[in-house]
C-alpha cells in the first residue's frame, strides 16, 4: 500500500452571496474530486491546537503527525532548516518578509501594508534586494539568509523569541502598533525602507506596474528546532514536494526527502504536473511509502483576497495534481490511499488563516464507497465525521 497526501494549502473558506452562497471548493469546477469523494469518506478535522495560532506551520506540523504543542519552536527555525542554516541553540530565527509598504510622504509608522508577498517577487530580484539589506545590516548578533520570493530569515545571536506580528494578518492596515517593541528589529525595518524604495529593482518593478519590494519585515521568531524522524515515528519512507522553505524544513528536521521540482514557486503558475509527477515516480519507481504534495497557491490567493484566483488554484490542483496521481497510480496497478485537505482555512473576507475545522477526503483505491455527496467544507460537516486532533489524522491514513 502506498500513501499519498494532497494539502491544497489555506483551500478552506466561508460561503459567499458572490459565489451563490458557497465556498470557492464548493463553487469550483472539480470534477475528480467529486468523482472521488463518491467513493471516499469526508469529513472534518481540526489541525490547530486550541490556544495555537492558525499558522501553516502548526498546521502541516499537525496534518504530519507531529502535535504541535509538543513539537512547535517556531516557524522561522523550521525555514532554518530547509535553507541550510545550523542554529545554535542561544539563536532565535526570524521570517524576514520583503513586503510593500505605501509610499505617501508620511513617516514610516504611519504607513500602509499593501502587499506581504510584494506582488509575489522573484527569487532572483529578491536576492538583489537582500544583498543591499545585507550590507547594511549583517552583523556579529544578525545574519540574512536568501530564501525564496518574498520569505527570507535572519538569525539572531542570542536573540529573544518576542511577540510579532504576521504581515499578512494586518493587510491594507497602517503599520505603526504592529511595529516590533524591541528597538533594534524596528530601527532595521525602518531603515531597510531608505535602503530600498529607490533601489532599481524597485524603480524598474514600479515601472512596470508591479508592487515594489521596499520593506523587511520581521515575524515568526523560534528556537532551534527538534523533530523526530518521520520514519521511525510511522514506519513508512517519505518525500515532501513543496515549494515552500518552511514544508522543505519540516521534511529536514523530519528526516524525509525533499524533491526540488524545476518550475515548482508557491504561485498560481507553479508546475502542478511536475509536483503530481514527482510523487509518483516517488512512490511507484524509488522505493518510497508515503508522498506529501504540498501546494501554496490557494492560500496566497486567499491572502489577496481575489476569489476567481482562488477559485483557478484549487481547479488547477483537482485537474492538474489530484488527477494526475490517481491515472498514474492506477496504470501502475498500485494500492494507494490518499488524503486530501487544507492545513487551515484562509477566507477571502479576512485575508488570514482562521483555526475552523477543515475538510477532509480520504480514498482508498482497495475499498470503494458507495456515496452521493462532494467534497467541500458543508458537505464534510454534515458527514458526522470528525477528527479532534489532527495530528491524529495521519494515523487513520496509514491504519491499513
Amino acid at each position: 500500500m502506498k500513501y499519498i497526501i494532497v494539502l491544497g494549502d489555506g483551500m478552506a473558506d466561508y460561503a459567499m452571496d458572490e459565489l451563490e452562497g458557497k465556498t470557492p471548493l464548493e463553487y469550483a469546477d472539480t470534477p475528480e474530486m467529486d468523482r472521488l469523494a463518491k467513493q471516499s469518506e469526508i469529513g472534518l478535522v481540526h489541525t490547530i491546537p486550541e490556544g495555537m495560532s492558525p499558522g501553516s506551520d502548526t498546521a502541516n506540523l499537525s496534518v504530519l503527525g507531529y502535535d504541535p504543542k509538543k513539537y512547535y519552536t517556531g516557524r522561522s527555525p523550521l525555514e532554518a532548516l530547509s535553507i541550510g542554516v545550523d542554529m545554535k541553540e542561544t539563536d532565535v530565527a526570524l521570517r524576514c518578509n520583503i513586503v510593500t509598504l505605501s509610499e505617501d510622504d508620511v513617516p514610516y509608522e504611519e504607513k500602509t501594508i499593501i502587499d506581504h508577498s510584494s506582488g509575489e517577487i522573484s527569487t532572483e530580484e529578491a536576492a538583489e534586494l537582500l544583498k543591499a539589506v545585507k550590507e547594511a545590516f549583517d552583523s556579529e548578533m544578525f545574519q540574512y539568509y536568501l530564501g525564496t520570493a518574498y520569505r527570507h530569515l535572519t538569525i539572531w545571536d542570542k536573540g529573544d523569541v518576542v511577540p510579532l506580528t504576521p504581515p499578512h494578518d494586518i493587510l491594507t492596515r497602517v503599520i505603526g502598533e504592529y511595529l516590533p517593541q524591541e528597538p533594534q528589529l524596528r530601527a532595521m525595518m525602518k531603515k531597510s525602507y531608505e535602503i530600498l524604495v529607490n533601489h532599481p529593482v524597485n524603480v524598474k518593478r514600479k515601472e512596470q506596474g508591479l508592487n515594489p519590494a521596499n520593506s523587511i519585515w520581521f515575524w515568526g521568531a523560534g528556537t532551534k528546532p527538534c523533530v523526530t524522524s518521520f520514519l521511525e515515528k510511522t514506519g513508512k519512507k517519505g518525500t515532501m514536494i513543496s515549494a515552500v522553505d518552511l514544508l522543505k524544513g519540516i521534511a529536514v528536521g523530519a528526516n524525509m526527502k525533499n524533491i526540488i521540482v524545476p518550475g515548482a514557486d508557491g504561485t498560481l503558475e507553479t508546475n502542478y504536473e511536475g509536483k503530481a509527477n514527482a510523487a509518483a515516480d516517488a512512490l511507484l519507481n524509488d522505493g518510497y511509502d508515503f508522498a506529501y504534495i504540498h501546494v501554496e497557491a490557494p492560500d496566497e490567493m486567499g491572502h489577496q483576497g481575489s476569489r476567481e484566483r482562488k477559485i483557478k488554484a484549487i481547479e488547477n490542483l483537482d485537474e492538474r495534481v489530484i488527477k494526475v496521481v490517481r491515472e498514474r497510480m492506477e496504470a501502475a496497478g498500485a494500492d494507494y490511499r490518499m488524503l486530501v485537505l487544507p492545513d487551515h482555512p484562509t477566507p477571502i473576507c479576512v485575508r488570514t488563516h482562521t483555526s475552523d475545522p477543515v475538510p477532509y477526503m480520504l480514498y482508498d483505491s482497495t475499498d470503494l464507497q458507495n456515496k452521493t455527496w462532494k467534497y467541500n467544507e458543508k458537505e464534510a460537516k454534515a458527514s458526522g465525521n470528525y477528527f479532534a486532533e489532527g495530528h491524529t489524522i495521519i494515523d487513520y491514513l496509514f491504519s491499513k
